[in-house]
């Protein structure tokens, strides 16, 4: 799979992110006085849109966007910080990045994303760094997507693919009529990916080198 441009989801495909975000949620769930969540609840929080998931588990609009102010709180202050990058990710970033465009095209939130990145010392990686904005307006992975494309003024999209670990990213980028590769060691599984319609399936992000020269 010859690719130039390459947009990366971040979450569950550059970061175990779970530490931070759980702890958030939980913290969110706290403050509503709720009881805490199970790890196979918080497990489907990594993906799609916060507000999303918070109304999936039965809180009211009204609730879950106060849920989601609640998740900041504590998210800004350590949880974003409280990351691991995957085995081979940064070494795999380093040799894309000699010779293709790289991407982050994520449902957190910009401003959270490049913050990360920064503090990863990844962000001279990324050619661009796209992201939902806070107001939640632009959240879907589609549209995260679309947008990136369109800041980017990427036109050519036989030229670009999209990687992620969950299905949002797969049917993000079939929306915007580009190939994906699911990688397996995230938040997501085989089924999903497969199902939703991934290219490609990857098992360790090494593997990405390969794949696309």
């Amino acid at each position: 799979m010859k690719k130039d441009n390459i947009l990366f989801d971040l979450d569950g495909t550059i970061i175990d992110s779970s530490q931070g975000i759980y702890a958030s949620i939980n913290y969110a769930m706290r403050k509503l006085n709720k009881d805490e969540l199970s790890n196979e609840i918080l497990k489907t929080f990594v993906g799609p849109p916060l507000l999303e998931s918070f109304i999936r588990i039965g809180l009211e609009q009204e609730k879950a966007e106060l849920a989601v102010s609640y998740y900041r709180e504590l998210y800004q202050k350590e949880g974003m910080y409280q990351v691991a990058v995957y085995e081979g990710m940064k070494e795999t970033l380093q040799k894309l990045s000699q010779d293709k465009n790289l991407f982050l095209a994520t449902s957190k939130p910009e401003y959270f994303a490049k913050k990360i990145l920064d503090y990863l010392k990844f962000s001279d990686y990324f050619t661009g760094i796209y992201g939902a904005d806070l107001a939640g307006i632009r959240s879907e992975k589609a549209a995260v997507i679309q947008y990136a494309l369109a800041m980017e003024k990427l036109e050519n999209l036989s030229s670009i693919v999209m990687i992620g670990d969950r299905k949002h990213d797969i049917l993000g980028a079939k929306e915007n009529n580009l190939e994906s590769i699911g990688v397996l060691y995230g938040f997501g599984d085989e089924k999903e990916l497969i199902d939703a319609g991934a290219n490609q399936l990857v098992l360790q992000p090494i593997e990405l080198l390969t794949r696309l020269k």
